[in-house]
């Protein structure tokens, strides 16, 4: 059983509401009928349960995965960012910025070490360090970056 953390989510997950998570999560784009064929339910009790796990806040949306290298960008990596201590109240402008930047395709605010990973595409190494200094070494509330190449990137 799959318990959500969303406080507007009301409690733990039955098992078909589980079921449909686990297959959406596989093919976000699987269509009713075989949601309700697979989890053993009438289409109608489908539709309807898929709408309350997204009212709940269970499901909060739904993407198309996109291969960055079709699009040129072939280099990807994680870059560790710490933030000076006289500098945490820039934490949320500096995030907004950097989500802003179509280079970022994820960022994590963290607890611990570092204050944010951001995992980037760039189109080569070139790329990659023009964004590390453009955006980070020159940014006034950076205190150090980490930068690894990412070799393989596996989305589970």
């Amino acid at each position: 059983m799959v318990t959500s953390n969303n406080p507007r989510s009301s409690g733990p997950l039955d098992e078909v509401d589980s079921r449909l998570v686990e297959l959406l999560r596989s093919s976000a784009r699987m269509p009713n009928s075989r949601l309700a064929e697979l989890t053993g339910i009438a289409q109608s009790t489908c539709i309807a349960r898929v709408r309350s796990l997204e009212e709940r806040g269970v499901i909060t949306g739904y993407s198309a995965r996109i291969s960055p290298s079709a699009l040129g960008l072939t280099l990807q990596a994680l870059i560790s960012v710490s933030i000076k201590s006289g500098a945490r109240h820039n934490l949320s402008s500096f995030s907004s910025d950097l989500r802003a930047r179509p280079e970022v395709v994820e960022l994590f605010f963290l607890g611990g070490a570092e204050d944010f990973v951001l995992h980037v595409a760039t189109r080569d190494s070139d790329h990659l360090r023009e964004f590390v200094v453009s955006n980070l070494s020159a940014h006034p509330a950076v205190a150090s970056t980490r930068t690894s190449i990412v070799f393989e990137h596996i989305v589970n």
